[in-house]
Parts: structure tokens; sequence; C-alpha cells
């Protein structure tokens, strides 16, 4: 196989954790012959095998980002048929529409971007929530078309990860729904659609359970 059909593209469009998403995902692929690349070009996006795509900062910000960049349809299109990771705000532009500047998303995954609405609810030991959550969090596995998502294949169930938000997705359909996490009530913390998968929390900053994810994600065969 050839170096070009084993690279692994980190979308640079200005508004993504890549130093820290790319040494993840780096670190995941030791010895397995992955070239992990960060690219501001179209042309090598489409070239690699697997994408990544990050995001931190303002939803409107990061869609028009994204667009500007020249970048929009090379990740739609290797939405369409590569595997594709997006993180944080990353996953939250696979949807159709984020409250946050309503902001329109890519349209990958059926539903909407939502602002947690926590000030009337508090915690058990009697503290108000926070919002932005900022901290570690379980994520409860969720079944994916009839089975838990292969990426959380060696990973235990209610594993911890680090959060950072004050938007979260809530897809139309269960069926995307592939993790779950409770802040004042279960949300979707990670999605998924065929050849997709999706995280609200950072992998990168999760330890060891967030490198397992990128390495799954490196031998998944969607």
């Amino acid at each position: 196989m050839s170096s070009e059909t084993r690279t692994v593209a980190v979308v640079d469009y200005g508004m993504g954790n890549l130093r820290s998403v790319s040494q993840a995902v780096l670190a995941a692929s030791n010895g397995s012959g992955w070239n992990v690349i960060v690219t501001s070009r179209p042309e090598e996006v489409r070239a690699a095998e697997r994408v990544v795509l990050p995001g931190q900062g303002a939803m409107r910000d990061c869609m028009r980002e994204l667009r500007d960049s020249g970048l929009q349809e090379s990740v739609l299109e290797a939405a369409a048929n590569k595997p594709l990771f997006g993180v944080c705000v990353g996953m939250q532009m696979l949807l159709d529409h984020s409250e946050e500047g309503e902001t329109p998303g890519l349209g990958l995954i059926p539903g909407k971007v939502v602002k947690f609405d926590l000030a009337a609810r508090k915690q058990d030991d009697g503290s108000r929530f926070k919002v932005p959550q900022m901290g570690w969090n379980r994520v409860r596995q969720s079944a994916h078309a009839g089975a838990v998502h292969p990426l959380w294949s060696g990973i235990p169930d209610e594993s911890y990860y680090y959060f950072v938000h004050s938007f979260y997705a809530r897809p139309e359909a269960l069926k995307h729904v592939s993790g779950e996490t409770d802040y004042g009530g279960y949300f979707a913390s990670a999605v998924a659609r065929d050849n997709i998968f999706a995280t609200q929390f950072h992998p990168e900053k999760s330890s060891g359970h967030g490198l397992a994810l990128f390495r799954n994600f490196l031998h998944w065969k969607p």
C-alpha cells in the first residue's frame, strides 16, 4: 500500500486544537505505518485515506473559516466516502444547524446544536451546574445500528473523557447517537453515521481512553 493511501489528514482551517490533535493521532498510530499530516490544502484532504475534523471556538466562526479556507468541499467529499472523525465543534459542524449564532452546519447528521439550559438545576451536592461544562465526565456507550460502535472496542463503558463546551448536539434519530453523557440530563456526547464518527469531548486531552479511540479509528473499516 502506498504512503498516500496511509495518510491521515487533520484539517487545518484555522479553528482547531491542531497540534494536540495531530500529536494524539500520531501517538495512536505509533508503529502502524500511518503518515499524519496537518493540512490546509484541499487536495491533501482528498488524497488522504482518513480525515480528522477538529474545531474550537464559536460555531459561526468555524463554519465561516471552513468555507473561506476552500476546505469545505473536500471535507464534504471525505464525509461521503472515507472514515472521518469530528472533534468538539468539529462534531457540532456535522449537524444541520446550531443555536450558536443561528448557524447552518454541514447537514451530514440530521439534528441541531443547542445550548445547555441548566439555570434552575442543581447537582447532587447542591451546587449549580456551570456552563460551559469543563472537566472530566463519563461517556455511556450507546447502541448504534443495534450494537455498540466499533470505535469503542476495548474501551470500558462509562470511561471518563475531557469536555469543554456550552452547546451540545441533539440528533433527530437515536440511531445516530453513539455515546451519552449526564450533565443535568443525558445528551449526545458522540455521534455516528456510516463512515462518520464524532465526539463532543476532546480525545486528545483524554489520556489513554482518548488515544484508544483514535487507534480504533485508524483500524476502523466502515
